[in-house]
């Protein structure tokens, strides 16, 4: 019934938007993803802008997103966790990346600041497992010495809904810990063995923000926007890196985005002294055959537009735009597989 209402409204929205813009240049809709959300949204403001075209984008989760598209809900679907080729090609899709982030672990821990607190992978992964559960773990003191580690339970935070940061992070720790990959293992949602979900990228950083102590993941854009206070990781290279531009560009720098297997890429735990090893890419799918041709046309000429003119915005948020060569194999996709139903590209 849950789900059957969250359609019903968003169904409610898309009619009231479409009788709003009969007259007008065509909306765009799109469902998914949080994590690019911030992005997507101010990208959508400039290109109405110059274009006159709209966006609607409802972040409702990665899970939504993919929902939306197979069901033929919206233009386009957004969403952390790509598809498998083989998801692609049942369902007639395809999919590219559009941006390179990273899911940022943060902290709320009195009179320490940004970077000040320094983890690795397996450390963190056993914090979520619930094996080390004060601040002042002699684990996490042996990362950092020197620093002032409170006496205190740490409050463990974690999305309770299906959500791509989810799995960037559970990517991450199935790669650093054995014990995670073998108890807990790479997903949008998993059966938390500690800590208190909520539901949403948003009402994670509000909660966070709230509960002295709490640990949490979020993405670049909201981190930066709520002044949380992020934590240093340890790479694969040994070296602790930030969460920033360079280190989400470092990680994707020896990345070979192919259009074989739907441009899936996994950009965590990556070599590099300046990687971060929680970056990632954020994609977005749509129909190969879509039923509204002119929408999936619009959206295809948003991303264009996002990929000549949106790397002022994207960086201004803590993301980086793919590099040039994988825009043009993505370009080069649509032509060859988004067609309309007499079989004509729409993309030329």
């Amino acid at each position: 019934m849950k789900r059957n209402k969250t359609w019903g409204g968003l169904n409610a929205i898309f009619m009231l938007l479409l009788m709003l813009n009969q007259a007008q240049a065509g909306v765009i809709f799109g469902i998914g993803a949080t994590f690019p959300k911030q992005v997507y949204q101010e990208w959508g403001k400039q290109y109405k802008a110059e274009t006159g075209s709209a966006l609607a984008y409802f972040a409702q989760g990665s899970g939504k997103g993919i929902e939306a598209i197979l069901a033929g809900k919206a233009d386009f679907g957004a969403s952390d966790k790509p598809l498998i080729f083989e998801e692609l090609e049942k369902s007639k899709l395809m999919q590219f990346p559009a941006l390179i982030g990273g899911v940022v672990p943060v902290v709320n821990i009195k009179k320490i600041g940004d970077g000040q607190l320094q983890l690795d992978g397996v450390i963190l992964a056993d914090i979520y497992l619930g094996k080390i559960r004060r601040w002042n773990d002699q684990a996490i003191v042996a990362l950092n010495p020197g620093l002032a580690l409170p006496d205190e339970a740490i409050d463990v935070m974690h999305r309770s809904d299906s959500s791509g940061s989810t799995f960037v992070l559970t990517d991450y720790l199935s790669k650093v810990s054995s014990e995670w990959k073998t108890t807990m293992g790479a997903a949008t949602a998993v059966a938390w063995k500690v800590g208190e979900g909520v539901d949403g990228g948003d009402n994670l950083a509000k909660k966070i923000g709230n509960t002295p102590n709490s640990i949490g993941y979020l993405d670049p854009s909201v981190v930066q926007q709520r002044h949380l206070t992020f934590v240093k990781m340890r790479n694969r290279d040994g070296k602790y890196v930030s969460p920033n531009q360079a280190s989400f560009a470092a990680a994707a720098k020896n990345a070979e985005w192919s259009a074989s297997n739907g441009f899936n890429q996994s950009l965590t735990d990556q070599i590099g002294s300046e990687s971060w090893p929680l970056a990632t890419a954020t994609y977005i799918i749509i129909s190969r055959s879509p039923a509204e041709a002119s929408g999936t046309e619009e959206a295809l000429k948003y991303f264009d537009w996002t990929f000549r003119k949106g790397n002022l915005i994207a960086q201004d948020l803590g993301f980086v735009l793919i590099p040039p060569e994988a825009m043009q194999s993505v370009r080069d996709s649509w032509k060859m597989q988004i067609k309309d139903r007499a079989g004509r590209p729409l993309w030329k």
